[in-house]
């Protein structure tokens, strides 16, 4: 089992910049392909962006390449998503997931995750 907690949502204005964390207890992190997800009003749960164990995979939704950054510290049990550029469009809950690194799944599709965050909310006002 592993057990997602994310961080560092809020509200900011278009333009602006926020870094959410993931945090990960139970089993370690290093163990699990990682991803980002969101769920906008009314919307389904989208890609974001993802990141293998190895640190060599890493994928971006087309929405959000060259503003988002995926990046993991695995001696600290964390993944980060540093946001840049913010639209309003980018408003969303934010959730964070995990796969076991063998198991097989495309990393962005959110079926390919067993475990979730609770989310945190983002929004970008213009």
């Amino acid at each position: 089992q592993v057990q997602l907690v994310e961080s560092g949502g809020g509200l900011v204005q278009a333009g602006g910049s926020l870094r959410l964390s993931c945090a990960a207890s139970g089993r370690i992190l290093s163990l699990h392909d990682m991803g980002w997800f969101r769920q906008g009003p009314g919307k389904e749960r989208d890609f974001v962006a993802s990141i293998n164990w190895r640190q060599d995979i890493i994928y971006y939704g087309d929405s959000v390449k060259g503003r988002f950054t995926i990046t993991r510290d695995n001696a600290k049990n964390t993944v980060y998503l540093q946001m840049n550029s913010l639209k309003p469009e980018d408003t969303a809950v934010y959730y964070c997931a995990a796969k076991p690194r063998f198991a097989s799944g495309d990393l962005r599709d959110r079926t390919s995750f067993d475990y979730w965050g609770q989310g945190t909310q983002v929004t970008v006002s213009s």
